[in-house]
């Protein structure tokens, strides 16, 4: 058993000054830019209690926008995708980036978020 569930919306800035892109989603969307970053290839905006969370990250791919799915097993997790039809792209220390059968990328991520046991959905292994 594991259990999983959507994270993030990620969205990928190449180029440009991450700062001034985070001002303008945070203005677009109604949000704040996080005061204090983890680290400097991400800010957090961060809006009402239980909304979904949006992340910008600063990539050297195109701009685009992503999913996050946060898992509690990552090998597990991935394994049930590909059952499903997806595709694993590219493995990373912290993350896989995988593709739809649409052919959209989205990423399997440990819990990123305090409300992950409580949402998340259970899949018998």
């Amino acid at each position: 058993m594991h259990k999983s569930r959507l994270g993030d919306l990620v969205i990928d800035c190449e180029g440009g000054d991450i700062d001034d892109h985070a001002s303008f989603w945070a203005g677009a969307l109604g949000r704040t830019v996080e005061a204090k970053p983890k680290n400097p290839r991400y800010r957090r905006l961060e809006g009402k209690a239980g909304e979904m969370g949006i992340l910008l990250q600063s990539v050297e791919h195109p701009s685009r926008v992503h999913l996050d799915i946060e898992t509690d097993d990552p090998e597990k997790e991935v394994a049930r995708l590909e059952k499903l039809g997806a595709k694993i792209v590219q493995r990373f220390e912290h993350w896989v980036v995988m593709e739809a059968t649409s052919g959209h990328r989205f990423c399997v991520v440990d819990p990123q978020a305090p409300e992950f046991e409580r949402s998340a959905n259970i899949w018998e292994s």
